[in-house]
């Protein structure tokens, strides 16, 4: 049974992955997005998207204490092009990558008219042909992952899809349990995952609509997978990959305090301090409480403390205080 750190464009960056991942209960992380359209791209953007691929000598010289490990991190691809996609996912394995996902899921809009994520859910054929192009163009020991809904506009091409991208010689499949349609609007469907499971050779893993433990059980009795991928619940209730950790191991667990979480976001703050202009301090911290207040309601309260700060050492000392509650 694993526990997978989801991608979240915006959201989850490396910082991000390194602060959860240092908690503990997630076993992998997956990047944010790295869209291929015209070229294979230069080495900087794999790095920025991914400083997990730098190597540990340099890591251990500069600012490698925030950097997870390229064994626990996966990189992400997403476009519609089957050579040009192999070709970055080739290039990617050459500077590290030990497993390469490819994006069927994503339901932006604007990434869509682009021709690309979930909008290529109506395109089976064009699944097939970019998985086994890029397993062809990277080495054995590379895994090649691919990430689904269960369609574009409704959820009727989950099962075709998902043979395909097996069959082409993906490694796993991860199944977001909705539409594309459907947005992120609940419920998730997890029960069209048990249809996939029973159809594939390869490991299956839900995704969608996790937000508690309770959810975790009925996504596994639905869905027949024990391993699964949180996003938006690992930004609620970052421990909640732990709580499942018991759960699997038939122990109690009790959930962070507020304090504490209070510190995992005066980390956060201090990890991506160097990263964003004065005008962007404070940001990801104020992103991070819109999801955090779902399980902890002093977030909110902290938020309109600090939403129009950019000011560094403001910010800092409202986190500190919140620590000391």
């Amino acid at each position: 049974m694993q526990i997978y750190l989801a991608p979240m464009e915006g959201v989850i960056d490396h910082h991000m992955r390194y602060l959860l991942d240092q908690l503990g209960g997630i076993d992998l992380c997956v990047t944010e997005f790295i869209r291929v359209s015209k070229t294979v791209l230069p080495n900087h953007i794999f790095l920025s998207t991914c400083p997990e691929l730098t190597p540990l000598a340099e890591r251990i010289a500069t600012k490698g204490s925030e950097y997870g490990s390229t064994q626990t991190t996966r990189l992400q691809l997403l476009g519609s092009d089957p050579e040009l996609i192999a070709l970055n996912a080739q290039k990617a394995a050459e500077l590290g990558a030990t497993a390469i996902d490819l994006n069927f899921g994503c339901p932006s809009k604007t990434v869509n008219r682009s021709y690309g994520g979930a909008r290529l859910l109506n395109e089976t054929a064009l699944l097939h042909e970019i998985v086994k192009t890029t397993r062809e163009h990277v080495p054995p020991i590379t895994l090649v992952t691919a990430k689904i809904r269960l369609g574009y506009e409704d959820r009727s091409s989950y099962l075709r899809n998902a043979i395909a991208i097996a069959e082409a010689g993906a490694d796993e499949l991860i199944v977001h349990a909705r539409s594309k349609a459907d947005g992120y609007q609940p419920p998730a469907y997890w029960g069209y995952i048990k249809e996939i499971q029973r159809q594939l050779d390869i490991p299956v893993i839900a995704n969608g609509e996790i937000w508690t433990l309770e959810d975790y059980i009925a996504c596994r009795e639905q869905s027949g997978c024990d391993s699964v991928m949180l996003g938006r619940g690992l930004l609620a209730r970052p421990d909640l990959g732990l709580a499942i950790k018991a759960y699997q191991r038939g122990e109690d667990y009790q959930y962070m305090t507020w304090p504490q979480i209070a510190a995992l976001a005066l980390k956060l703050l201090r990890l991506t301090q160097a990263y964003y202009p004065p005008k962007h301090m404070g940001n990801r911290i104020k992103q991070w409480l819109f999801y955090l207040m779902r399980s902890y309601p002093q977030a909110g309260t902290l938020f309109e403390n600090i939403k129009r700060s950019r000011d560094f050492d403001f910010i800092e000392q409202a986190l500190t205080k919140e620590t000391e509650a």
